[in-house]
Order: structure tokens, then C-alpha cells, then sequence
């Protein structure tokens, strides 16, 4: 099952063990209970501090448990923890064992506090590079508290169970056999939704911090690289950040960044959370800013965040972003989860052998119609406009596909449904004027971004498009505020760019405030 030098990696990770632990299997007679006792046997065989027993009480098949020898197991698996999974085992068999994780000493202490019981269930797909995140969160969880349980689930292995409970979207999280949440999630956010009163804990440390020299307001490769800047010139920083990463963490390949010829976007989001980190930076995640407020005679600038806390920056750099965009048709948020989605890399698997859709015909959708194609058994790919806007080769590769047709001036008007899940589409022909409906499973929209600034109106000057305008320095038109990245009018929504004009907001901020001290 695993290669050599696989096992020679896992080797050096297995010595890390603190206490004996065990693989407990629950098999069939299947081809993949054959692959996972492969799999366990393999792992058994390079530790000594590893056993594999057979005949769990797992219901699912084939899973399997990890614990420590003596103890109820608190980790499954079912399924394979392949792919972008392989982590998660390695960090399951470590953190069992009791090896401790890489989380702050405060936050083991509220997960230790954490009554329960909670028996978390997770669906994952392991083409899904942002399941791992959350699988590996709730793992933490159940390895550091008895109380706690979690289960890794595979979709594309447990077809009847996904069908029963409507799964359409990975990662989903179950919890004591209800829904807990969809998407990607930290552990911050995790433990913020099970500790009720993390919140206004955290309202009341931020109101009492003292204003910083540079304010970043948001954590993608526009607000890292701003924040970095700001902290090598040795002044007070910090960075406010819904969600650390940004757009970055749906990005599957990314081979266009200079000098680092091939990387994913978790991967990237890990990095450049990394690189901040060895800096004097004030991080504070996982806080949604809400409104801006202008400084005034008595003041500096502040941003006042979701949870009623006001944080003050002598000068700011908004770097917050964007989104997916929407249809903003009928059906589309009544099904979204249930059928729409945005992530073809993520929820693909899970719409293998039916008939989907792809509303946009620039590059991420002819993408998403050529990966998908793989995958399901017929794309539908519409596009608004009288030809497809992709690059050529990507056309052409698309066009070679025998299981996807292409719909062009097709404008989408509602999404419609049966039984809570999607069953249909519904276009008009823009040349003929006539309505037509196509009966599918699954709709992935692909049409864009739209920057994250609805809570900048009326502060700063935006475009007709919401972006926030800026001159060649970064400069809004509020002296101290500055802005970076994908929200900005800057041309060339690229990793790269962001990371320059993050730089050069920086540096500007940094210029502002010297020249404007007295």
C-alpha cells in the first residue's frame, strides 16, 4: 500500500509516539477493506508501539479506530486517509498516543473544558484540500478530551448515508447526529461555536488594546505582506482577520507564483501565516470587521468589529479581499449545500456519475467543467455571453470531451428543486428570448469575484464595482487609510499582485506616519 520511502517518512513521524496505541478495523469482504488492512498493516509494521487488531465494533465498513492501548478509541476513520488526508492519520496517530498538538496552552485548556458528550461526524472527499483543516480540528478535540468523539466519513464510500442525510458539500460536520456546520473550518472557530462565552471574552481583551501604528484589516497575501512590512520597520502592528488566507484557501493549483514553481492554496495559506508569525505582528483572527471609522480631533482610526469591540490604527490598510460571486437567482440559497456549489475540487466527488451544470465560461468555469468531467457523468456548461471568454487551450481540451455540452447566451433564472435537494436549472435563451429547463443534480457557479468592501460604504470612495479606489501609493481618499489587494481597483486580481501592493500600502502607511508626527 505504502512505497518505500512513504514508509520511511512515517517511520521517523511514528518515533515521535508517546504511548503504545492501537488500529482497531472493522473490514468486509470489499476491494477497499482489502486497500485499508493493507493500509494498517503497513503502518503496524514500521512502530513497535503500533497494533492492529480486526473485528471493531465500527458500523461503517470499512473504518477504523485510533487509540491508546487500553483506552475507548476517540479517532475514526471511515475510509481511506489518503491524498490530502495522509496528514490527518499521521496527526491522529501522533496526538492518541499523547503527543501533544500545536495549539496554544489556552486553547487546550477549553477544549479540556468542554462538557460533553459530542460525538462529532465529518464527510469528507479526499480530493477536498479544505476537509483536512477541519478533520484534523475535531481530532484535536477528541484527542485531548474523553468526552469527545469524531469520525472521519468518506462520501464517495458511504453513498447510502450521504443520500440519506443530503450531503451535497464537503466538508460537513455532524454533531450528535444533527448538522453542525458546512465549509472550512480552524479550530479557533470551532471551539468559538462550542464555547458560548469565547466570544465576549475575546470582545473585551480587544476594546482594551492600545492603538497600533498600522491596523491591517484582513489576512490574505495583501494584508500578510502589508503586516510584515509594518513590523520589520519596528512599529506597533496588527491584523484583523475574518479568516486567515483568504480566497487564497480555495485555490486548488497555484504555478504562477515567481519562484515557487508548484503550490496549493492551503499549502500557500499555511505559509504565509507562518511567515507572519516570526514577526512581532498582533494577530487577531477570526474577527469580521463591520464598519470604519474616520479618525477624529481626539482619535485615530478605528474598525469596529462584529462583536461591538473597536480597534484603533494611527493608520490602516484595508486588504479584505473578495468572494465568489453569485447568480443571486431564485433556489441558489435555498440549495446552496444542497446541490450549489462553488468548489468543484471539494464537492465534485460527490456528484459522481450524475448530471451537473457550470454557470460561467472564463477560466475557473471551463476549469471546473473539465475537472467535473471526470468525475460526474454529463456538464452542462452555460455562459451568459455568445462565446466562451477561457483561454484557448483550455477551450480545446473542453471541447474534447464527450460528456459535456456547451450553451452559450444562456442567462441562468432560477434553480428549482424537489425533496430539499437540486433537481433543475432554468435558462433563457438570450437570441430566441425562450425559456428552457435542464434536469440535473448539481449546479457549481463560476462566475467571479466580488470584493469584500459592503461595509466600507460611505467611508472611503469606491468604484461602480465596489472596488476601493486607490492611487499609485496604495492611498484612499482618507489621509491614513490605505488599501491593497483583490478589494482595490488595482488591475490584476493575482497572488502576486496582491503581495506587491500589500508591500507598497505598507510602506506608504509607514511614510504617512513619519511625516505626519509632530
Amino acid at each position: 500500500m505504502l512505497d518505500a520511502n512513504i514508509k520511511a517518512q512515517l517511520r521517523a513521524y511514528l518515533e515521535k509516539l508517546v504511548a503504545p496505541i492501537e488500529l482497531v478495523a472493522s473490514l468486509d469482504d470489499s476491494p477497499k477493506s482489502a486497500e485499508m488492512r493493507a493500509l494498517l498493516e503497513d503502518i503496524a509494521g514500521v512502530s513497535g508501539k503500533v497494533s492492529l487488531r480486526d473485528d471493531g465494533a465500527e458500523a461503517r465498513r470499512p473504518s477504523f479506530t485510533v487509540g491508546r492501548v487500553g483506552e475507548p478509541a476517540r479517532i475514526a476513520f471511515a475510509g481511506l486517509p489518503m491524498g490530502h488526508e495522509f496528514s490527518s492519520l499521521i496527526l491522529a496517530l501522533l496526538q492518541a498516543s499523547g503527543h501533544a498538538p500545536r495549539i496554544s496552552d489556552a486553547q487546550a485548556e477549553q477544549i479540556k473544558s468542554l462538557s460533553g458528550p459530542l460525538r462529532f461526524e465529518t464527510y469528507i472527499s479526499l480530493s477536498c484540500h479544505n476537509c483536512p483543516d477541519v478533520v484534523q480540528a475535531l481530532n484535536t478535540l477528541a484527542a485531548l478530551n474523553p468526552n469527545i468523539r469524531h469520525v472521519m466519513i468518506d462520501g464517495a464510500l458511504n453513498q447510502a448515508e450521504v443520500e440519506a442525510r443530503q450531503i451535497m458539500a464537503v466538508p460537513s460536520v455532524w454533531l450528535n447526529g444533527e448538522p453542525f456546520d458546512d465549509g472550512r473550518m480552524s479550530l479557533e472557530e470551532i471551539l468559538g461555536r462550542l464555547d458560548s462565552g469565547a466570544a465576549a471574552r475575546e470582545a473585551a481583551r480587544l476594546a482594551e488594546k492600545d492603538p497600533f501604528d498600522v491596523l491591517v484589516v484582513g489576512g490574505g497575501p495583501a494584508g500578510v505582506a502589508a503586516a510584515i512590512y509594518a513590523a520589520r520597520k519596528g512599529i506597533r502592528t496588527g491584523l484583523l482577520s475574518e479568516r486567515f488566507g483568504g480566497q487564497v484557501m480555495d485555490t486548488l493549483a497555484i504555478e504562477n507564483l515567481i519562484s515557487v514553481p508548484h503550490t496549493d492554496g492551503p499549502r500557500l495559506g499555511r505559509a504565509l501565516e507562518e511567515h507572519v508569525r516570526e514577526y512581532e505582528v498582533d494577530i487577531m483572527n477570526l474577527q469580521r470587521a463591520e464598519a470604519l471609522i474616520p479618525a477624529a480631533a481626539d482619535a485615530p482610526h478605528a474598525i469596529r468589529l462584529a462583536n461591538g469591540a473597536v480597534v484603533q490604527g494611527k493608520t490602516i490598510i484595508l486588504a479584505t479581499g473578495a468572494r465568489w460571486r453569485e447568480l443571486n437567482v431564485p433556489g441558489e440559497q435555498e440549495y446552496r449545500g444542497k446541490g450549489v456549489a462553488y468548489c468543484p475540487h471539494c464537492d465534485g466527488p460527490l456528484f459522481k456519475g450524475k448530471h451537473v451544470a457550470v454557470v460561467g465560461g472564463g477560466n475557473s468555469g471551463v476549469e471546473a467543467a473539465i475537472d467535473l468531467a471526470g468525475v460526474v457523468g454529463h456538464v452542462t456548461l452555460l455562459e451568459f455571453g455568445d462565446r466562451l471568454r477561457a483561454d484557448a487551450v483550455l477551450q480545446t481540451k473542453l471541447h474534447s470531451l464527450p460528456n459535456v455540452t456547451v450553451i452559450k447566451s444562456a442567462q441562468t433564472t432560477d434553480i428549482s428543486g424537489a425533496d430539499g435537494r437540486v433537481s433543475g436549472l432554468n435558462y433563457t435563451d438570450r437570441l430566441t428570448g425562450q425559456s428552457q429547463h435542464i434536469a440535473l443534480e448539481g449546479v457549481f457557479i463560476q462566475i467571479g469575484l466580488l470584493p469584500n468592501t459592503d461595509w466600507l460604504k460611505g467611508t472611503v470612495n469606491l468604484s461602480r464595482h465596489g472596488e476601493i479606489e486607490v492611487d499609485a501609493r496604495g492611498a484612499t481618499d482618507l489621509p491614513g487609510v490605505f488599501a491593497a489587494g483583490d478589494c482595490t481597483t488595482v488591475p490584476y486580481k493575482q497572488i502576486v499582485v496582491a503581495l506587491g501592493e500589500g508591500a507598497k500600502a505598507s510602506l506608504s502607511a509607514f511614510d504617512f506616519l513619519i511625516r505626519s508626527q509632530h
